[in-house]
């Protein structure tokens, strides 16, 4: 077995179409119903990725994200929404979600989205190694997924750390949206950039002093972004 998925949706067809592609590809498969459902099974068993539906009896998928965030559960999460209001993948995103898709949406599409994150994770895991990264104030510990500013501990999702060490990596290269997003997310976003600025938004909240006139993360308008030390 490539992994173990928890999904998470109370629409029976979807739970049983999902199961059976991701069987098919090899994963091992858990469902849960109801929000409620998700968060006892997140809690007592270790999954590798969860496929959460926005919309759940008891309690719905941002309250599910939000609880699982905050108790330090850092299992990669793929939000499904039926609702198309950018509004909703922005908030999903700031909880704490790694990614999203819009229902409906293509079987074969999931599949490749779980597999894309979870390769992301495992060459995270092989490349990260025990020596610091020192940019300015900013020092970064790869192989913990945190960073100290001024010697203050910065503690990141998963997610948000692998933007920071991508960045970090190619210090002073003005690095694109779709660059990051083949990068850091390992797959083509095309059209829908706003998962990378969301991210690199959250970045600049835990280590710039001033988010509005950023020192180490620089938007440079019309290519993208970079990582520089702080002048």
């Amino acid at each position: 077995m490539k992994g173990k998925i928890l999904i998470v949706d109370d629409e029976v067809s979807i739970v049983k179409l999902l199961t059976f592609n991701l069987k098919q590809a090899g994963y091992q498969i858990e469902v849960a119903y109801d929000g409620e459902q998700a968060v006892d099974k997140a809690e007592r068993n270790n999954y590798d990725m969860i496929i959460l539906d926005l919309m759940l009896p008891k309690m719905d998928g941002m309250e599910v994200c939000k609880h699982l965030r905050q108790n330090r559960n850092d299992t990669p999460i793929l939000m499904l929404t039926a609702k198309d209001e950018e509004f909703d993948k922005v908030l999903g995103l700031e909880l704490g979600a790694d990614d999203y898709l819009t229902k409906p949406f293509s079987p074969k599409e999931v599949v490749a989205r779980v597999k894309a994150i979870l390769r992301r994770i495992q060459k995270g895991t092989d490349t990260n190694n025990l020596n610091t990264i020192e940019i300015g104030d900013l020092v970064i510990y790869p192989e913990r997924y945190e960073a100290e500013m001024n010697n203050t501990l910065i503690t990141f999702t998963r997610k948000e750390f692998e933007l920071l060490h991508y960045l970090a990596m190619n210090k002073g290269r003005i690095i694109s949206r779709d660059q990051l997003l083949s990068g850091v997310w390992d797959y083509d976003f095309v059209g829908d950039t706003r998962i990378v600025d969301v991210h690199v938004s959250h970045l600049r909240d835990k280590i710039e002093p001033d988010t509005k006139q950023p020192f180490y993360i620089k938007t440079i308008r019309g290519l993208g972004y970079k990582l520089e030390d702080p002048t």
